[in-house]
């Protein structure tokens, strides 16, 4: 694709606050190799004080489990200790299959709902089906409050081979059904949708890189060819990543053969090189990867690959800085650690990871600064030190520091977010409403299939009906348009009640308040105040409203057809893949 630096005109380069405190020499630097072991001699010393003198027999498995979890935390942010009951939990995501029946769920009102039957699962073998709810579990009533997560876990998950016995109700049917399933393997699919967007437009979402995510990534493209697929947006938006190797291999896909895909170097761990293979299913044709600021990992080593080799177009925003590698360790009780043994650096040279010498927390908090610093919703050019610059292979300018640079930047769109709107958010009314909705309406012949679906949705109707419901949990638009007056008088109060320059003097800042209205600058001050904020409101409520409509059809789409059809729904309020659309048609 040589002419692909005709689409991007200039490199974007995202303002940070400080990117880059800490630059490319940070992810080169080398420890002493004389390590001074009298801190085990401390460990062993404390460890036998303990058990000659102490008052009671202590809890040794927690005391010891908390002293390797907080060795682990002073190295780094990704080197973890996993004790041995979580260690199958934690590795689940990233397996192939977990041994059970085979749904996802959703708990409302204290009611197990199915919201999907895993394709090859057992439950799908016996007949279970989406909408059905859970009365009983085995001899246990599954309908109680307080039913949670790890009631289902329990009670559904097991050895394959196992029986589980449940009583379920369906919609239209009077009287409950009854499953004897067989627990099995089910297969966990990272691919979370493909789709022809238009007649050469193919779409490809790919949520881990999991053990079977590469075949599944080159099964999808090959049947998005075959439907007419000429070019590509292949989403990573939100995945966190996986496995190297499989990394390694969906990159494989889109990239010639001989191609360095990513490298990896640490004091105890020499370079090893990662480069593609021959038989890549999409080596040619316009390619955009999405990617924001939660795309990590593996994700940034395709993204990286794809940018660096001028395969492709990035369009979103800096992607998350997690370019460390991890080995996993085994501990003699079945407990994991997994140790932070190298890095990862793309093609041209650029460290993916993010700085982290001011510890776990402020690395935690690192997404919140940038948010704080308007790096998700502005875009503007930079002046970076020389050394955090490399060069593509056809010589376009990016950038290391921690993430991957988009050479398309899509703001976070932060007007939609009402208060009405966080509020319903965060109290789960729209997934309630949506998953009754569905149940309701899952044998209309209006909504028979989802062209039927599209054509009959009367959105207005089901907004309004959503409204109603969101009112009888409590949940009402409010007037809060006072609410920043206080706030902004109490803000200029307290920064000018100490300046004696001011036209209003104080002792204190409610005594100010108390003269403000009979300052005519200051009422002047507020009338355009009170004008920015009504327009910015009314701005916020339309928009939200707007997504809010968008949201409810997507859900209930969801929960009628599958995950497909909640992007078929959104994409056209999807502002990162309207723009992947546009720049994938502008490729030549």
């Amino acid at each position: 694709m040589n002419r692909i630096t005709k689409t991007v005109t200039a490199t974007v380069i995202i303002v940070l606050g400080n990117i880059a405190a800490s630059n490319e020499a940070w992810c080169q630097k080398k420890n002493d190799s004389d390590v001074d072991t009298s801190h085990f001699r401390r460990i062993e010393q404390v460890n036998k004080y303990i058990e000659q003198n102490y008052v009671e027999t202590p809890n040794y498995q927690k005391i010891t489990e908390k002293a390797v979890s907080s060795m682990l935390a002073e190295l780094d942010p990704h080197s973890i200790y996993i004790p041995a009951r979580d260690v199958q939990r934690t590795n689940e995501g990233l397996q192939a299959n977990f041994e059970g029946v085979g749904i996802a769920f959703q708990i409302v009102d204290d009611t197990i709902s199915v919201t999907e039957v895993i394709v090859g699962g057992p439950s799908e073998r016996v007949g279970l089906q989406i909408g059905d709810k859970l009365l009983m579990v085995d001899d246990t009533v599954a309908t109680f409050k307080g039913v949670n997560n790890n009631f289902v876990f329990k009670h559904l998950r097991g050895k394959k081979g196992t029986e589980v016995r449940l009583s379920v109700k369906r919609q239209g049917v009077d009287t409950p059904l009854q499953f004897s399933i067989i627990r099995d393997k089910v297969p966990i699919y990272s691919v979370d949708t493909y789709f022809m967007i238009d007649d050469t437009v193919g779409y490809l979402r790919l949520t881990r890189f999991a053990r079977t995510s590469h075949n599944e990534v080159r099964n999808a493209i090959n049947k998005l060819k075959r439907n007419g697929m000429k070019r590509l947006i292949f989403d990573l938006r939100g995945n966190s990543g996986g496995y190297l190797d499989i990394a390694c291999g969906v990159s494989n896909e889109f990239l010639p053969e001989r191609k360095l895909i990513v490298y990896t170097e640490g004091q105890k761990s020499p370079r090893q090189n990662y480069a593609s293979k021959r038989g890549g299913s999409f080596t040619t044709g316009p390619l955009v990867i999405l990617i924001d600021e939660y795309s990590a990992s593996a994700s940034e080593i395709v993204s990286g690959a794809i940018q660096d080799w001028d395969r492709g177009i990035l369009v979103g925003r800096r992607s998350f800085g997690k370019g460390l590698v991890q080995r996993m360790f085994e501990i003699y009780d079945g407990a994991q650690i997994r140790l932070t043994t190298a890095r990862y650096y793309t093609p041209s040279g650029r460290c993916i990871q993010k700085p982290y010498d001011d510890g776990t927390a402020a690395y935690q908090r690192e997404l919140q600064k940038r948010y704080e610093h308007n790096e998700l919703v502005n875009a503007d050019s930079i002046n970076y030190p020389d050394s955090l610059k490399f060069y593509t292979s056809q010589g376009r300018v990016v950038y290391g520091g921690g993430g991957i640079m988009p050479d398309v930047f899509v703001p976070m769109d932060t007007v939609r977010l009402s208060d009405y709107f966080l509020s319903l958010r965060s109290a789960g009314i729209f997934n309630t409403f949506a998953l009754n909705y569905a149940d309701n309406h899952r044998h209309d012949a209006l909504f028979a299939d989802f062209q039927s679906f599209s054509q009959n949705y009367d959105s207005a109707a089901v907004v309004a009906a959503f409204t109603e419901f969101a009112a009888s949990k409590n949940i009402v638009r409010s007037d809060v348009k006072g609410e920043w007056v206080a706030a902004w008088m109490s803000d200029i109060a307290r920064k000018t009640v100490a300046d004696t320059s001011a036209s209003i003097h104080a002792d204190n800042y409610e005594q100010y308040l108390s003269q403000l209205m009979n300052d005519s600058r200051f009422v002047a001050q507020l009338g355009d105040k009170a004008r920015a904020e009504d327009q910015r409101s009314t701005l916020i409520n339309r928009h939200s409203d707007i997504y809010m409509g968008y949201m409810l059809k997507a859900l209930i789409a969801r929960n009628l057809y599958g995950i497909e059809f909640y992007y078929r729904v959104m994409q056209d309020y999807d502002r990162g893949l309207q723009e992947a659309i546009k720049t994938v048609n502008n490729i030549k």
